[in-house]
């Protein structure tokens, strides 16, 4: 299906957000109908299983255009997938969100944060996160329902 669309589009094509294996990205590198693997180096099983599809990616000229990692640990480990990778093209990412609290300083006193546009290397040892276990643990469970985004025809659509 997705080569019949492929055929009557010429805009980049960019796949694999919600992909959990480097399998499920192999058959469209292969059969080459998109340009950006957006990889998300949390749910595809880690830095080995990412470097594995950035390889194979590479191998077939698509580039990697991860998705937006939602924390502070999967953001520090996709600054180091792109630094470790000649066909990195960029990082969906957002500014900081305190109300959700994806970036909470008080949980992660260190972490990755903007210097512009970029996300510099940073030199600290492993990824260079830091959590407070004592503010996580003062923290009690709280259900939480995620927005429902609506189109203007009322349906409603993926996060």
């Amino acid at each position: 299906m997705l080569e019949g669309i492929r055929k009557l589009r010429d805009i980049p094509f960019a796949i694999g957000e919600e992909f959990a294996s480097k399998w499920q990205f192999l058959p469209y590198i292969e059969r080459g109908i998109h340009q950006f693997n957006r990889l998300d180096v949390c749910n595809v099983g880690g830095l080995t299983e990412a470097m594995k599809v950035a390889g194979w990616s590479e191998a077939h000229y698509v580039d990697l255009m991860p998705h937006n990692p939602l924390g502070p640990v999967c953001t520090a480990a996709t600054i180091h997938l792109a630094a470790a990778v000649p066909n990195f093209a960029w990082l969906e990412t957002r500014v900081p969100e305190t109300r959700l609290g994806f970036d909470n300083s008080d949980f992660f006193p260190v972490q990755p944060r903007l210097d512009g546009p970029d996300y510099p290397v940073g030199d600290l040892p492993g990824l260079g996160v830091e959590v407070n276990e004592e503010a996580v643990k003062a923290e009690s469970f709280r259900l939480w329902e995620a927005p429902h985004l609506k189109r203007r025809d009322g349906s409603v659509t993926n996060w």
